[in-house]
């Protein structure tokens, strides 16, 4: 199976305030959730993960080149189908301790077993509670288009 993440780019549904994408990847689902829930694999293809632990309510943060870092939680964890990060990327401070704001926006993998790879889908929410709504779902589709090809390239190698 080729991978489809080149023909499935991210859309915004701008009622609901979400940006969503689904890819297929030629790898099994333990090597795509060891991607999306392992900070050193994280760290390889979105931004430099930090985590305190890997379960619901850990904190860390994602850092990325020449930004500040942006803090995170667990949202919740059904493995290995489904992990849900929340994340504070709208002006967030970067301080320390990790605090997630009410500005904050939530993304969610949900994994899919396949016959020859692993169904991905990510799905953000909560952009209405951001500073500018269509400006930030449009910037994160262009993320999860350029981040989730990235992890494609890196999965589908090792």
């Amino acid at each position: 199976m080729d991978s489809m993440a080149d023909e499935n780019a991210s859309f915004i549904d701008e009622r609901q305030f979400t940006v969503r994408r689904t890819i297929r990847i030629s790898a099994s689902i333990e090597k795509v959730w060891a991607a999306v829930t392992e900070p050193e694999n994280i760290s390889q293809w979105f931004g430099r993960a930090k985590l305190d632990s890997f379960s619901v309510g850990a904190t860390g943060s994602l850092t990325f080149p020449g930004q500040h870092s942006i803090p995170l939680r667990i949202e919740a964890i059904d493995e290995p189908h489904l992990v849900s990060y929340r994340w504070s990327n709208d002006g967030a401070s970067g301080e320390f301790p990790v605090e997630v704001d009410e500005r904050s926006t939530v993304f969610t993998f949900t994994l899919e077993p396949l016959a020859d790879g692993t169904r991905l889908t990510v799905v953000e929410t909560g952009f209405d509670a951001t500073s500018d709504p269509a400006a930030n779902m449009e910037f994160h589709r262009q993320g999860w288009d350029s981040e989730l090809d990235k992890l494609v390239a890196l999965v589908e190698r090792a």
